[in-house]
C-alpha cells in the first residue's frame, strides 16, 4: 500500500516487508486446525475483501487526518495500526439487512463501511451536515436498517445495547448474533462488568472483541490493568475467551467466524481477546503525547506490524498458485479502486456543507425526549 508522509506515522512511511514475520503470522493460523480450515476454505475473492476492507479503513483514516490538518475539523479518533481487529471480526457476520448486528466504539468506524454504509456518509458525519446517517445531530453515527447500532461517547457503553439485541434475537427465535468492541481502558467500568455478566448468566448469542490497544486515553496497560492478559479476565465471567494475533487478520477473521458458530449454535457469549496497539494517541489532538508516553521502541516495534503490509505478505504466500507479481499487481489495483471511491466520498461530504445543511426548523424532527 502506498504511504504517505504527511498522515502515516513515521515507522510506515520506512515500512519494508520482513519474511519471518510474515511467516509467523500464516504459522499462527496453522498452529490451530480450526482456525487453519477456516482460512484454507477462503476463496481468493474472499481474501481479497478482506484487503479492500483494511485499506479502505485506513484511506478513510488517512482523509480524516487530511481534514484535521487542513482546518475542515477539529480532531478525529482514528485507528491506524488496528484495522485487522476490526474488519477481520466484522467479515465474519451476515452483513445484510435483517442479518447480524455490530455495535463499533468511533474507533471502529471500518466496521460500519463493511457493514454497507457508504464511506460518504461516515464523513458527512465528521462534518455534521444533513447527509450523514444522524443528519448532523450527532458524530455517534449508525444505520438499524444495515444491523449498525450507533456507538456513545461512554466508551462501553454498548455492551448492554448489544446484550439487549442478543437477548431479543434469542426470545424471537433468530438465527442472529451480536457483536461489539470493548477497549482496555473500558473494561474497568461498572457497566461492561454488568453487561458481561448478564450476557454470561442468559447465555446471550453476543461476541465480545476485547481490544488491547496497551493505553486508556493517556493511561498505560500496566496502570491499570494487573491481570496477565484478557483472556482469563473473560473466563471470569464464565465466558469463554480467545486470544488472537489484533495485527493479523487471518487470525482476527478465523477466531470471530469460531466465536459467530458458538452463538449461533447457542452456546454464547464469546469473548475475543485482541492484542493490538493504535500508531497515534487518544485522537489526532494528543498524537505527540502518545509519542511520550511510550517511547519509540515500543513504536518501531508495532510498526514493523503494520496489519495492512502484513496481510499483503500473507496474501502472496497464500496465493502460490498465481505469480507474485501478478498478486501484487492485483492488490495496487484494489488500492487505486479504494482510493477513488474515499476521494469521491471526500467531494461529495464537502459539498454536503452548502448542499445539505441542516437548518433550525430541523431541530425538533426526529428528538423522542
Amino acid at each position: 500500500m502506498q504511504r504517505y508522509a504527511a498522515y502515516d506515522p513515521p515507522e510506515y512511511v520506512d515500512w519494508k516487508p520482513e519474511p519471518e514475520l510474515a511467516e509467523a503470522c500464516l504459522a499462527a493460523i496453522r498452529a490451530d486446525t480450526e482456525r487453519e480450515a477456516i482460512i484454507a476454505g477462503l476463496s481468493a475473492d474472499r481474501l481479497l475483501d478482506l484487503y479492500r476492507g483494511m485499506v479502505r479503513f485506513r484511506l478513510h483514516d488517512i482523509a480524516l487526518k487530511r481534514w484535521v490538518r487542513q482546518g475542515v475539523i477539529s480532531k478525529a479518533w482514528l485507528a491506524t495500526g488496528e484495522e485487522a481487529v476490526t474488519i477481520g471480526a466484522v467479515h465474519a457476520l451476515r452483513r445484510h439487512p435483517g442479518g447480524d448486528v455490530v455495535g463499533p466504539m468511533i474507533r471502529n468506524a471500518g466496521a460500519c463501511h463493511e457493514m454497507g454504509m457508504p464511506v460518504r456518509a461516515m464523513l458527512c458525519s465528521y462534518l455534521g451536515t444533513a447527509g450523514s446517517p444522524c443528519e448532523g445531530r450527532d458524530l455517534h453515527f449508525g444505520d438499524p436498517q444495515l444491523g449498525i447500532v450507533a456507538p456513545v461517547s461512554v466508551v462501553g457503553g454498548l455492551c448492554g445495547v448489544m446484550g439487549g439485541y442478543a437477548l431479543s434475537f434469542r426470545y424471537r427465535a433468530e438465527d442472529r448474533v451480536a457483536l461489539t468492541w470493548i477497549g482496555d481502558g473500558s473494561t474497568k467500568s461498572g457497566e461492561v462488568h454488568e453487561a458481561l455478566n448478564f450476557a454470561a448468566v442468559m447465555r446471550l448469542p453476543v461476541v465480545f472483541v476485547l481490544q488491547n490497544n496497551q493505553v486508556a486515553l493517556g493511561t498505560r496497560l500496566s496502570q491499570h490493568h494487573k491481570a496477565a492478559g484478557f483472556t482469563g479476565w473473560a473466563k471470569g465471567y464464565g465466558i469463554p475467551c480467545q486470544a488472537v494475533d489484533g495485527n493479523n487478520v487471518l487470525d482476527v477473521y478465523a477466531a470471530a467466524v469460531l466465536a459467530v458458530r458458538e452463538c449461533r449454535a447457542g452456546r454464547g457469549p464469546v469473548a475475543l481477546a485482541a492484542e493490538t496497539f493504535r500508531m497515534g494517541g487518544h485522537a489526532t489532538h494528543d498524537e505527540r503525547e502518545a509519542r511520550a508516553t511510550f517511547g519509540d521502541e515500543q513504536f518501531r516495534y508495532w510498526g514493523r506490524r503494520d496489519p495492512i503490509g502484513l496481510y499483503e505478505e500473507c496474501l502472496v504466500r497464500l496465493m502460490d498458485d498465481v505469480p507474485a507479481d501478478v498478486t501484487r499487481e492485483r492488490l495496487a489495483g484494489i488500492e487505486r479502486e479504494v482510493l477513488e471511491e474515499v476521494e469521491q466520498a471526500q467531494r461529495d461530504a464537502l459539498a454536503s456543507r452548502t448542499a445539505a445543511e441542516t437548518t433550525p426548523s430541523d431541530e425538533e424532527s426526529r428528538c423522542y425526549a
